[in-house]
This record gives structure tokens, C-alpha cells and sequence, in this order.
């Protein structure tokens, strides 16, 4: 029971409509997601209770806000991704890696529901382009997973990944490419 918008480590989900009740831990996931943040609403539908709270502390002075959620900003399209690039993917790698693919296909394998892996597997087999945005979606979580790879080989990898999803005839995969791209802090 619960939403998850953010695929995290652990079985953290939201509960939306139960802020009022509960008293700010309605987003969970988005918590877990984002642990430092004060506002822990990421959606334009979501509603926090607990921020309202430390909006109205902080404006006689009773609180200070120190962190919120980052969002992702998008400025022009770089011709060559850098660091620049790389920073923003990292820090929002949950929010991009649920709009790479919606349902199963953002999910790793040992989520998906056994009873759905082989029409997953049989669905992937006979579509090509799925195959191929399924292999790209592991490629780019494993620029950021790699524990042993230091941020200037992670430049020339994302690079990498970027000129293959360009040259991809997949139309979402390259429009996805170029919101990397823009990609800001």
C-alpha cells in the first residue's frame, strides 16, 4: 500500500492522504529519497503538512530552513557533457531514472514481480528497441553505483552514454539524452 516516486534501498512508500492524521510522515518515500531535505513534497499534487509547519515557524523567526529537496533545473543543451553534467545527474539520479521508463522497466530486475518477469523477458525479446532502452537504463545507474570509479572517469563514461543513446534511432532515448544535457545544478 503507498506510492513510491523514488526507487530507494529499502520499502519506504507515501501516503498522501494521510498528512492531516499523521502529522508529516505522509511522504516516506520522498523521505528516504531526499533525508536532509525540510520539504519532503516533490510532485506538484503532493501535499505536506510538515512543511506548512516550518513555513509558518519560520517566518516570526522561530526556524530557518537549511535544505529543501533539489530540483532539477535544465538550461541550454551542452555540446559535451562535464562535470557540470555530471553533478546535476548524480544529485537528481532518482527523479531522472523514473522518468527514463514509467512502471516496470525503471525498476532493477529483483523488484519486478515474478509473475510479470517473463512476459517482461518475452516482451523485451521480441521488441529490439525495448531491449536496447532496457540495456541503456542499466548502463546509466551503473555510472553512479560503481563504487571503484573516480568523477573524472565518470565524465568519459557518461559521454559515452550519451553519444550511444544519440546515435539510437529511439526517439525517447534520444530526447532523454539531450535532458541530460541540460542538465543544471
Amino acid at each position: 500500500m503507498g506510492l513510491r516516486n523514488f526507487k530507494t534501498s529499502d520499502a519506504s512508500r507515501n501516503f498522501s492522504p494521510w498528512g492531516l492524521v499523521i502529522g508529516g510522515e505522509e511522504l516516506h518515500n520522498n523521505h528516504h529519497t531526499y533525508p536532509t531535505s525540510a520539504k519532503l513534497a516533490v510532485k506538484p499534487y503532493e501535499f505536506d503538512i510538515g512543511w506548512l509547519y516550518i513555513r509558518g515557524m519560520e517566518m516570526p523567526g522561530l526556524a530557518t530552513v537549511r535544505k529543501a529537496a533539489p530540483r532539477l533545473k535544465l538550461g541550454t543543451v551542452s555540446p559535451v557533457a562535464d562535470d557540470k553534467t555530471l553533478d546535476p545527474i548524480i544529485v537528481h539520479r532518482y527523479e531522472l531514472m523514473a522518468d527514463y521508463v514509467r512502471r516496470w522497466l525503471h525498476r532493477d530486475e529483483e523488484i519486478i514481480p515474478n509473475n510479470v518477469k517473463a512476459q517482461v523477458a518475452g516482451t523485451q525479446a521480441s521488441s529490439p528497441y525495448l531491449a536496447k532502452l532496457v540495456a541503456m537504463r542499466e548502463e546509466l545507474r551503473m555510472l553512479w553505483t560503481r563504487k571503484n570509479v573516480c568523477a573524472e572517469q565518470r565524465v568519459p563514461d557518461l559521454q559515452a552514454w550519451l553519444v550511444e543513446a544519440e546515435q539510437t534511432d529511439i526517439g525517447a532515448l534520444q530526447q532523454f539524452g539531450l535532458r541530460l544535457h541540460a542538465a543544471r545544478v
